[in-house]
């Protein structure tokens, strides 16, 4: 029983070496792309995954590094792992959904991040990549919703003023449009006002 135990206390020590392990190659993964290493970040998030081949964020972090490297393909493999290590992912469901617009893949993004919402209701960056998806497939009243919602969310997401007036130009409401584009240009988004001089004066 003794003997039993040592070996218990053993393996248990071996594990926690390894999990630390991934963690630090995590962590050391994060600080790279953080720096835009992206393919330093790439080696780090690998011998996380060998060493813990079920640790989904750093699956999903390399999906991210992938992604910045225009590797979409590559991205949507490890989102796709992540996923089906916890279903339950939600930046995972957005980091993909935001991969399949990139690739013109509009009702597969919107899938996604259909998900994503469902899973965490306060996700601005879902909200606002589910209205590019809408957007490109000209579903502009869907857009101005999901842009809409990113703002009542975070009222410092400067792209979302910007595209939610851009497309108001489009369905003609100008003097809204018009103070969207400045509230945009006001939250440090300087192509706004261009649009502003083009449309608004």
């Amino acid at each position: 029983m003794k003997t039993n135990t040592i070996q218990l206390v053993i393996l248990l020590s071996i594990t926690n070496c390894y999990s630390q392990t991934a963690e630090e190659y995590l962590n050391r993964g994060v600080a790279k792309f953080d720096v835009k290493d992206y393919r330093g970040a790439i080696a780090d998030y690998n011998k996380a995954v060998e060493i813990n081949p079920q640790d989904a964020d750093a699956y999903n972090n390399r999906g991210n590094a992938k992604s910045s490297l225009q590797d979409y393909r590559g991205a949507l493999a490890d989102y796709d792992k992540a996923i089906d290590i916890d279903p339950q992912f939600a930046s995972a469901y957005n980091n993909r959904g935001k991969v399949k617009g990139r690739l013109q893949d509009y009702r597969g993004s919107i899938a996604d991040l259909n998900i994503a919402i469902e899973i965490n209701p306060q996700s601005a960056s879902a909200y606002y990549n589910r209205g590019l998806a809408k957007d490109n497939l000209q579903d502009y009243r869907g857009a101005i919703a999901d842009y809409t919602k990113t703002i009542e969310i975070n009222p410092q997401f400067a792209e979302a003023y910007c595209l939610r007036g851009i497309l108001k130009l489009k369905l003609d409401q100008k003097d809204s449009a018009c103070l969207d584009l400045s509230k945009a240009g006001e939250l440090g988004y300087g192509e706004a006002y261009e649009i502003i001089k083009e449309f608004c004066n």
